[in-house]
C-alpha cells in the first residue's frame, strides 16, 4: 500500500519537472517565491510580440530605408492595442526587455526626422519603463517634438502633465534663466487637449505647478467656462498667499470674457477690488436689468457706490430693502407683533414668576425685554412696547440709566431699513431733557440707517452736532450712531470728523476708543492710511494706565478692522506694534492678525494662534501676586490676547468647511487645559464660527459649556447659544433655552444673558441671519464680521460691560442681520411671484455631466426664506434669472423661447 505522503512528494517532483521542460533552455526563474510559472502566450499574442521583435531588429539594422516604416508600424502596434484598465497594454508589455537597448540606439542616431519619430516611440515607452526620477517621457517629448501629444491618449498627457511639473519645480529652484520656456510651450500644447475632454482640473492644476495660471483664459471657451471657474473658484480657500487671488482674478477674466457679469461680480467683491467692481458695472452697458442687479448685489455688502442713472443709485443706496422684507413677511405671515412673553413662554418654565424669582432686578428684566422685542419685532415697524401710543413712554421709564439709552435705540431696530418712519418715530425723543433717552434716540439714528443710505445723508445731519457734545453718553451715542449708519462706506466727510476724536489724547480713554471703533467699522478692510497712523500714533503717546482702561481694546479693535481680510497688506502696521512696550500693543497686534486674515483658512495663522492660546501665564501670576493687591486687573489686562486669539481661530477659519472641523476639535482640547481667558472666548468662537447656523453638535456643547462652573464661561455660551441659532427659530435651542431660564432663576446675570439669546434666536420671527457669509456662502460681508466680532469683544469682559452699564454695546451685531429672503422681481422691480425649488445645496465641483445642484427639496413660490447651506432654484422654465445664484432680490426676464402648453 502505498503511503499517502509518498505520493504527493512524487506527484510535487513531476510538476517541478514538466515546469522546467517548458522553459526555453531548460532556465529556472527565480521570482519572490522561486516558482513563478512560465507565461503562457496565445498565438495572437505570440505573433505580435514576434511582429514587435523584428520591427525592434529592422531599427538596430544599418539600412536606414527601414526605419521610417518599422517607426510607422511601431505606433500603429501601440496605439491600436487595447488593454484592459488594470493592465498594460501588450505591445508595451512585450517592448519592455528592448527598452534599454533602445535608447542606446537612439543616441547612436543622427538627427533627423527618423530621430524625432524615434523619440516619439521612446517617450511613450517611457511612461512604463523609466526609472523613478528620470523623467523619460518628457526627455524624449522635447527631444522629437515631431506630433501632437494628445494622439497618444489620455492616460500618457497625464503622465506628462505630471513630469512637467516635476520639472519645472526643479529647474525653478536652479535659477536658470530661460530654462523653462521650452516647457512652458509643451503645457500649452497639453491644456486645450484636457478642457476638452472633460479634465479641466488636470488644465488648472497644471497651470498651477508652472505658475502660469493667467494663460488660462485663452483656452476656456463657452462650454468648458462654468466647470472650470467652480473648480477654480472651489480651490481658492485651499491655496496660500497670492495663488489664492491669482485664481479669483483669472476666474474673473474668464467670466468678462464669457459676459457672466453677475458671477464676475461675485468674484470682483471677494477681490475687494473696487476699480473691477467699476468696471463690471460699466460693462454690463444699457442692459439696466443686468446693472440693477449688479447694484442690489453690491447693496447686501455695503459696498458704497453711485450711478449716473438713478434707477440703479437707488438699488445702490438699497433704499426698498424694507419694502421687499415687509413682502416676505406678508407671504410668511409673521407681520404681527410679539411680545417678549411669546418668546419666553414662562408658563413652560418651571419657576412661576415670569421674570424670575422675586429677587431678581426687575430694571434689568426689563432691559432684557427691550432687546428681545427690539429684535423679534425688527425691521416689521410694529410692536406692542415701543410703538404704541400709550406705552411708548412708560415702558422706556420701565428702566434705568443706560437702559433708558438701550430702550430709545431699539426703536431703530424696530423699524430698521425703514429711514423715513425710523427718523418720524425716533425724533420725539431726540428733544428729551432726560440725557439717556436723547443718547438712545441718537443711537436709534444711525441704526435705523444700518445697511441703507439715504442720498440727503439723515445720519451724518442729525448726529455730526453732538460728536463734540459735552456729555459723555451723548458723544459715545452720536460717534457709533455715525459708525453703525455708515459702517464700509470709507466716507473721508465722515472719518475727517470722527479721527481729531480718536487721537486727542486729553479725551477719555472711552470716548477716544469708540471714535477708534467706528472709524473701523466706517474703513473696514480699506487699509485707511490717515485712520492707522492716528491710531497707532494714539497708542504711543497714551500712558501706560490709560491703555490698561477696559475700554482700551476697542481702539485696538478699531485698528485691527482696518485691515479685515487684506491677508499681508498689514504686515508694516504689525512691526510697528512690536515697538511699543504697553500691553495693550501685543493685544491689538493678535488683534490686527486675526482680521487681516479673517476668512481665509490659513493654517499658518490657525497655528499661531494656537501657540498663543497654550502659553502659561503662571510665571507672570506669581509675580503679580507680590504686587500690591492688582493682581486680578493686571492678569486680566496680561491675557487678553488668548482671548482675542481664540477668537482668531474662529475668524480664520470659517470660510473653509475643512478647517472649520478641525478649529471645532481644538475648541474642545481649549476647553479643557486653557486658562481662563481662554475658555470665556472659546463659546463666542464656537458661537462665530456657526453663526445662524444651528449644527446639532455645536449648540450641544454649548448647551454643556451653559452649565460650567465659571459663570463668565456660562453667559458667554448661552449668548454664543442666541448667535448660533439667531433668526432661525430652532426649536430644539429654544427648548434649552427655556430650561436654562429655569436653571439660572435666581442669578440674574445668567437669566438676563438667556433672554438676550432668546432675542437672538427669534430675531426677525426668523427671517433674519446674522450669518456673515452670503451668495451662496462664497462672499463674507466684511460689514457683517466687523458687527459679530465687536459683540464678542465686548463680551469677553461682560461684566464690565454689557451687565453694566453699556448694554447698548449689543446693537453692534445691527450690520450682520440681513434678511434671509429670495424675493423676485420683475425689470421694472414690481414683485413677480414664481415657484421655486429650496433644498440642501449640493457641491458639483468635478462632477461629470449636469448633476443636480440641490437634493431633498420643497417647492415654494417667491418670497421665501432660504435658510443656511440650503439653495435656490427656478422651477419654471417661463422666466430666467439674471443673477447666477437665487438668493436676496432677483430680477427675473421672460424666456423667449418659453412655449406655454396650456394655451
Amino acid at each position: 500500500m502505498v503511503n499517502p505522503q509518498e505520493k504527493e512528494e512524487k506527484d510535487k517532483q513531476q510538476e517541478k519537472k514538466e515546469e522546467v521542460d517548458a522553459k526555453p533552455n531548460g532556465a529556472k526563474t527565480n521570482g519572490k517565491d522561486g516558482k513563478k510559472k512560465a507565461e503562457q502566450l496565445s498565438e495572437e499574442d505570440q505573433q505580435l510580440k514576434s511582429e514587435l521583435e523584428m520591427l525592434v531588429e529592422r531599427l538596430k539594422e544599418s539600412n536606414t530605408d527601414l526605419y521610417k516604416p518599422a517607426l510607422e508600424s511601431l505606433k500603429t502596434l501601440i496605439r491600436t492595442s487595447t488593454s484592459s484598465m488594470t493592465a498594460v497594454p501588450k505591445p508595451l508589455k512585450f517592448l519592455r526587455s528592448h527598452y534599454p537597448d533602445l535608447t542606446k540606439l537612439f543616441d547612436t542616431w543622427p538627427a533627423g526626422e527618423n530621430k524625432d519619430a524615434f523619440a516619439d516611440v521612446l517617450s511613450v515607452l517611457g511612461m512604463t519603463y523609466a526609472e523613478d526620477g528620470r523623467r523619460d517621457s518628457l526627455k524624449y517629448r522635447l527631444l522629437g517634438p515631431s506630433e501632437d501629444p494628445a494622439v497618444w491618449g489620455h492616460e500618457y498627457v497625464r503622465h506628462l502633465a505630471m513630469e512637467i511639473g516635476e520639472e519645472y519645480s526643479e529647474r525653478t529652484l536652479k535659477d536658470i534663466p530661460d530654462s523653462t520656456d521650452e516647457i512652458m510651450d509643451l503645457a500649452m500644447q497639453l491644456v486645450p487637449f484636457f478642457l476638452s475632454h472633460n479634465a479641466e482640473a488636470d488644465a488648472v492644476d497644471l497651470l498651477l505647478e508652472l505658475e502660469a495660471i493667467e494663460k488660462l483664459p485663452q483656452f476656456v471657451d463657452a462650454e468648458t467656462a462654468a466647470r472650470v471657474c467652480l473648480y477654480m473658484v472651489s480651490c481658492v480657500n485651499l491655496l496660500a498667499p497670492p495663488d489664492d487671488v491669482n485664481f479669483l482674478k483669472t476666474a474673473h477674466e474668464i467670466y468678462r470674457k464669457q459676459n457672466q457679469l453677475p458671477q464676475a461680480m461675485t468674484l470682483a467683491i471677494r477681490l475687494d477690488d473696487h476699480d473691477l467692481i467699476q468696471e463690471d458695472l460699466a460693462a454690463a452697458g444699457d442692459d439696466k436689468a443686468l446693472k440693477q442687479q449688479l447694484a442690489f448685489m453690491l447693496a447686501r455688502q455695503q459696498i458704497w457706490l453711485e450711478s449716473e442713472d438713478e434707477d440703479v443709485s437707488e438699488c445702490l443706496r438699497n433704499t426698498k430693502l424694507s419694502e421687499y422684507f415687509m413682502s416676505l413677511g406678508r407671504e410668511v405671515n409673521v407681520l404681527e407683533p410679539k411680545i417678549p412673553e411669546d418668546i419666553y413662554k414662562s408658563h413652560l418654565e418651571n419657576t412661576r414668576s415670569t421674570f424670575g424669582s422675586g429677587q431678581v432686578d426687575s430694571a434689568q428684566q426689563n432691559l432684557a425685554s427691550t432687546f428681545v422685542n427690539a429684535w423679534v419685532n425688527a425691521g416689521f415697524g410694529q410692536d406692542k412696547l415701543m410703538l404704541t401710543e400709550e406705552e411708548s413712554a412708560s415702558w422706556i421709564y420701565k428702566n434705568k440709566e443706560s437702559g433708558m439709552l438701550s430702550a430709545a435705540a431699539s426703536l431703530g431696530s424696530l423699524l430698521l431699513w425703514d429711514v423715513e418712519m425710523g427718523l418720524t418715530q425716533i425724533d420725539k425723543y431726540m428733544y428729551s431733557s432726560e440725557e439717556y433717552i436723547k443718547a438712545g434716540s441718537l443711537l436709534g439714528v444711525g441704526i435705523v440707517n444700518s445697511g441703507v443710505h439715504n442720498e440727503s445723508d439723515p445720519a451724518l445731519a442729525l448726529l455730526a452736532d453732538y460728536v463734540e457734545n459735552k456729555s459723555v453718553v451723548l458723544r459715545t451715542s452720536a460717534i457709533i450712531g455715525l459708525g453703525l449708519a455708515y459702517a464700509g462706506s470709507n466716507r473721508t466727510d465722515i472719518v475727517d470728523l470722527l479721527l481729531p476724536i480718536a487721537g486727542d489724547s486729553s479725551l477719555t480713554m472711552e470716548i477716544s476708543s469708540v471714535a477708534a471703533l467706528a472709524l473701523g467699522l466706517i474703513c473696514v478692510g480699506s487699509c485707511n492710511g490717515d485712520v492707522t497712523s492716528t491710531i497707532v500714533q494714539t497708542l504711543m503717546e497714551r500712558e501706560e494706565s490709560q491703555l490698561k482702561d477696559k475700554w482700551a481694546r476697542f481702539m485696538a479693535l478699531g485698528l485691527a478692522l482696518l485691515y479685515l481680510g487684506k491677508q499681508d497688506a498689514s504686515d508694516a502696521t504689525l512691526e510697528t506694534l512690536k515697538v511699543i512696550e504697553a500691553p495693550l500693543a501685543k493685544h491689538a497686534g493678535v488683534l490686527v492678525e486675526i482680521c487681516s486674515y479673517a476668512g481665509t483658512g490659513n493654517v499658518l495663522k490657525v497655528q499661531e494662534m494656537l501657540h498663543l492660546c497654550s502659553e502659561r501665564l503662571e510665571d507672570k501670576r506669581e509675580d503679580a501676586d507680590k504686587e500690591d493687591g492688582k493682581a486680578d486687573g493686571e492678569e486680566a489686562v496680561a491675557n487678553m490676547f488668548q482671548s482675542f486669539a481664540v477668537l482668531g481661530l474662529s475668524l480664520i477659519a470659517m470660510g473653509e468647511d475643512v478647517g472649520k472641523e478641525m478649529v471645532l476639535r481644538q475648541f474642545g482640547h481649549l476647553m479643557h487645559y486653557g486658562e481662563p481667558a481662554v475658555r470665556k472666548a472659546v463659546p463666542l468662537a464656537l458661537g462665530l464660527l456657526n453663526a445662524s447656523n444651528p449644527e446639532m453638535t455645536v449648540f450641544e456643547t454649548l448647551s454643556r459649556y451653559s452649565h460650567d462652573n465659571d459663570l463668565d464661561v456660562a453667559m458667554n455660551a448661552i449668548f454664543a447659544m442666541g448667535v448660533v441659532g439667531a433668526g432661525t427659530n430652532n426649536a430644539r435651542l429654544a427648548q434649552l433655552l427655556r430650561q436654562l431660564a429655569s436653571y439660572y432663576h435666581r442669578e440674574p446675570n445668567a437669566l438676563f444673558m438667556v433672554r438676550i439669546a432668546q432675542g437672538l434666536l427669534h430675531m426677525g420671527k426668523g427671517t433674519l441671519t446674522v450669518n456673515p457669509y452670503h451668495n451662496d456662502r462664497q462672499v463674507l460681508n466684511k460689514v457683517a464680521i466687523a458687527g459679530l466680532l465687536s459683540v464678542s469683544v465686548s463680551l469677553l469682559d461682560a461684566r464690565d460691560f454689557v451687565l453694566k452699564n453699556s448694554s447698548w454695546l449689543l446693537y453692534l451685531i445691527t450690520p450682520a442681520m440681513n434678511p434671509r429672503m429670495l424675493v423676485t422681481v420683475d425689470e421694472n422691480l414690481q414683485p413677480l411671484p414664481v415657484t421655486v425649488r429650496v433644498g440642501q445645496a449640493v457641491d458639483v465641483v468635478g462632477q461629470a455631466g449636469r448633476p443636480k445642484t440641490i437634493t431633498g427639496f420643497q417647492t415654494h413660490t417667491t418670497p421665501v426664506i432660504v435658510g443656511y447651506g440650503e439653495r435656490a432654484e427656478l422651477a419654471t422654465e417661463e422666466y430666467i434669472s439674471v443673477a447666477s445664484v437665487m438668493e436676496g432680490v432677483v430680477i427675473l426676464r421672460k424666456n423667449p423661447a418659453y412655449m406655454d402648453e396650456s394655451a
